[in-house]
């Protein structure tokens, strides 16, 4: 990625904001580029004083006709960090508020049944590929969506992993530089790795270590819109009814862990002494992360939900999804 040009008035306190950030141990990358629209914005405006008044904020602020809810909060949130900063820097700027976007209703997560996984992995193996547009697609799409389901990876810790990434003698992939800045080890199913080692043979028996191991094309990761296309296509036409709002992709990721939270406690196993074990595959900060999947599995299975609560009565009341970890 490309380091983002600030040509504002504000132009080195963008940058210095950002090499601050990186100081700290921040990657900042998608940060440093939002700077960018912010700092174009500037320019659009006119503005040669270093001075942000409310009325230039609000025009920030103000919803566009074809973003969602989420999007502008997104750029309410950044223009809120950049203010704080000038202020703590001595220049005048007045920062949104928080409140200013309408929460949107929570998204209730989609558990894919048994027979929805049978109907949508028949109808991925029989994906095809097409030779100018996507030349690897019929080899890919079956293993990379069984590796998200099996795994419970985040959609872009997948497509974004490199040939080098993968051990193969050892069965695991190592995640870089995730959620939190951490990197991690997932484990992958026996079966999944020999496919993993088939398919490095077959597309990238000349590929460098660093190329992406699901790449659309040479030097090019599968991007999100061509997975979510693809996972739409798989879903029409296994007969899985989609709403607009769901299910999603990253619904996989709930499936595995409810599926493997029942499996633990039908084998009478120790959730106190297991959990640690989900957190960290999961790439998850704290347990009240991973608390939500307790709270799924106990709606969704009641027979378990007594011996749930037993050991985790709090987390599995309160806990709330995080809707910023998607992709």
């Amino acid at each position: 990625m490309n380091e983002p040009v600030y040509s504002s008035v504000f132009r080195k306190e963008f940058q210095d904001l950002v090499e601050l950030k990186r100081a700290l141990g921040f990657t900042y990358e998608t940060e440093a580029h939002a700077f960018q629209r912010i700092d174009a914005f500037f320019n659009e405006n006119h503005l040669s004083d270093k001075c942000i008044t409310k009325e230039l904020c609000s025009t920030w602020c103000r919803k566009k006709s074809y973003e969602s809810v989420a999007n502008q909060a997104g750029r309410i949130s950044t223009m809120r960090v950049f203010c704080r900063y000038l202020n703590d820097m001595g220049y005048p700027a007045y920062t949104p508020p928080r409140g200013i976007t309408r929460r949107p209703a929570k998204y209730d997560a989609h558990i894919y049944t048994d027979d929805e996984l049978k109907k949508f992995f028949a109808e991925v193996d029989k994906s095809q590929s097409v030779p100018d547009e996507c030349p690897y697609r019929g080899d890919i799409m079956p293993v990379f969506f069984r590796i998200l389901y099996t795994s419970g990876m985040r959609v872009s810790e997948l497509r974004l992993a490199r040939i080098r990434d993968f051990n193969f003698n050892e069965g695991y992939l190592t995640v870089h530089e995730a959620k939190n800045h951490k990197d991690r080890i997932v484990p992958v199913h026996p079966l999944l790795i020999d496919r993993c080692s088939w398919l490095k043979e077959k597309i990238h028996s000349a590929s460098a270590d660093d190329e992406y191991f699901f790449m659309i094309r040479r030097g090019h990761p599968m991007p999100l819109v061509n997975v979510y296309r693809n996972f739409r296509r798989y879903l029409e036409k296994a007969g899985i009814s989609h709403t607009g709002h769901g299910p999603r992709v990253h619904d996989f990721r709930y499936t595995y862990c409810v599926n493997l939270l029942r499996k633990w406690t039908d084998e009478g196993k120790d959730l106190l002494v297991y959990l640690p074990y989900m957190r960290t595959i999961l790439g998850h900060e704290g347990f009240e992360e991973t608390a939500y999947y307790l709270k799924l599995t106990a709606e969704r299975f009641p027979y378990i939900k007594e011996c749930l609560k037993s050991s985790f009565p709090d987390l599995i009341k309160e806990a709330v999804i995080d809707e910023h970890e998607f992709y």
